[in-house]
């Protein structure tokens, strides 16, 4: 199968991408988390602060204050035990249990993990492992890689002026053993979450923060002791409270870089860890993807050419105007909810509408080396949605302007019968569910500009708005549930988008709902 092919069937024949038939060895299944063994460890305090209300002072961290942003980030928040539906016929009910975070996973099996670089005064400077099973960093490779780091991002970011750098990488089998060759959407979506989560805490602990999705792979998992064949980074986000230089640009210094003459500046390490399956089926389609999507030298670093935006005569609806929601981001955390069969169809005003959709893209804004430092750029997903008993606003597909703050119409009337058809399984009632949201962008993911690369960057900025989706939608009290399980083209024909060269990356409903019989714990102090 051609990359080419691979890639479409991810997105629009998805049975090709994961059989329906196949079973899933559940038994056999990997940990949500990586363990490592035999290596030096730094505990992390368990009293983390319960509200992450205003943006923090930017004072540099000690070691207290790392750990409670960690735990934020990426820890594990809370136990849960819920019973599958029963049927009629059946006398026993299966219990499934998991261990939950802030952000979503799909499937809750959290194929990302995280490493920090670090240099603080009560720790040796060096590359850690941020171990969430038991809170704590797991010391991989001690020294100061200021410079390493630097140019393998090609001298873009002035890394010596940071506290930290956070490594996100995704474990290919962590989601391949149950969602097949389908993990390669979810696994940039996943780290897309991930981002958009981190970067949420980063401002209340007043944090500087900039995402690079493009360096050199093969350092950067040469410097964490990773083998490509298992785990690739997908995103290095340094950290600062000082005046720092970000970029899209390389500043010369050097020239231009190759992972192989850096990869020859560290020893090579391998560190033993533990993924409890006993059995791990090869991914080939999975590496070989990640293969093509490596960049070899700074000298294929490129930026997107923002494109010349049409404005079309759609009628347009404006919202109410609205200033950014305040709100405790610790709270609105705890309070997210995945409404399955939960929803209650109930009116939303366009106060909450306004509010939900502000939030979202104003939230959205970021640094990044796609686009030039503090550009002001149409963003490169944006949202559409079905809309359905919404105050004042008739029923129909609208595009979002995020600029005007207002709605674009599409194609009027109520889709949510033609959406639930469009589903791969009737796990969620869209017939209760009044906001249908798509996060859509380019259909050639930006293959022209980044090669395979692009498309996993669509993925995370995809992931990325979605987080933000969940988070306005608690902190105004309703729930979302982000969806693949969808018809992407039956989207992309409701919304018009052929002429525009777009489709639906992911599809989220939100809306008000009601409890779930579950038991669940908090895991925090």
């Amino acid at each position: 199968m051609s990359l080419d092919e691979f890639l479409h069937n991810l997105h629009f024949d998805t049975d090709k991408a994961s059989p329906p038939d196949r079973e899933v060895d559940w038994e056999d299944a990997p940990l949500a988390y990586k363990l490592y063994r035999g290596l030096p460890v730094v505990p992390l305090s368990p009293e983390v602060p319960l509200t992450l209300e205003e943006r923090g002072t930017p004072e540099k961290p000690d070691l207290r204050r790392i750990g409670h942003f960690l735990w934020y980030v990426f820890g594990l928040t809370q136990f849960c035990q819920s019973v599958f539906t029963l049927d009629s016929k059946e006398q026993a009910a299966d219990l499934m249990q998991s261990y939950r975070r802030f952000a979503p996973s799909g499937g809750a099996l959290y194929p990302n993990e995280l490493y920090v670089y670090l240099k603080m005064e009560d720790l040796p400077f060096g590359v850690y492992h941020y171990d969430v099973a038991h809170h704590r960093l797991v010391l991989l490779r001690e020294g100061n890689f200021d410079s390493y780091i630097a140019r393998a991002l090609g001298n873009r970011c002035d890394v010596s002026a940071c506290f930290g750098t956070v490594f996100i990488s995704t474990m290919f089998w962590k989601n391949f053993f149950k969602y097949n060759n389908f993990a390669y959407r979810l696994q940039g979506l996943d780290a897309g979450v991930v981002i958009g989560q981190l970067l949420e805490v980063a401002k209340r602990f007043g944090f500087a923060s900039g995402v690079y999705f493009q360096f050199l792979d093969r350092a950067i998992n040469h410097l964490l002791g990773l083998s490509e064949q298992e785990e690739s980074v997908y995103a290095v986000i340094p950290l600062s409270v000082e005046p720092t230089i970000w970029s899209a640009n390389g500043r010369d210094i050097g020239g231009i870089v190759s992972a192989a003459e850096l990869c020859r500046e560290l020893t090579a390490i391998q560190h033993d860890h533990y993924v409890r399956s006993r059995r791990v089926r090869e991914y080939p389609m999975l590496t070989k993807m990640n293969e093509a999507s490596m960049l070899e030298s700074t000298q294929l670093f490129r930026q997107i050419k923002e494109k010349e935006r049409v404005n079309g005569e759609e009628q347009a609806v404006a919202l109410p105007h609205m200033k950014r929601l305040l709100y405790d981001l610790a709270s609105v955390c705890r309070k997210r909810y995945s409404p399955d069969m939960d929803f209650v169809l109930e009116k939303v005003s366009q106060q909450q509408l306004a509010e939900l959709l502000h939030e979202a893209t104003a939230s959205f804004l970021y640094r990044n080396d796609l686009e030039g430092a503090y550009e002001k750029r149409e963003s490169r997903v944006s949202l559409y949605g079905c809309l359905y008993n919404v105050e004042g606003i008739p029923d129909g597909a609208y595009h979002y302007d995020s600029d005007a703050h207002a709605l674009r119409q599409v194609h009027l009337g109520d889709h949510r019968l033609r959406l639930q058809y469009g589903m791969s399984l009737d796990n969620v009632n869209l017939l209760q569910v009044p906001l249908c949201l798509h996060v859509t962008g380019d259909k050639d993911h930006y293959k022209t500009a980044l090669g395979y690369r692009g498309y996993r960057i669509q993925q995370m900025e995809a992931g990325m708005l979605v987080q933000r989706l969940l988070l306005a939608a608690s902190a105004i009290g309703m729930g979302g549930h982000p969806l693949l399980g969808f018809d992407a083209s039956l989207c992309d024909e409701i919304y018009k988008m052929e002429s525009q060269g777009k489709t639906s990356l992911i599809q989220i409903p939100i809306g008000p709902y009601r409890p779930r019989p579950w038991l669940k714990g908090s895991l925090r102090s």
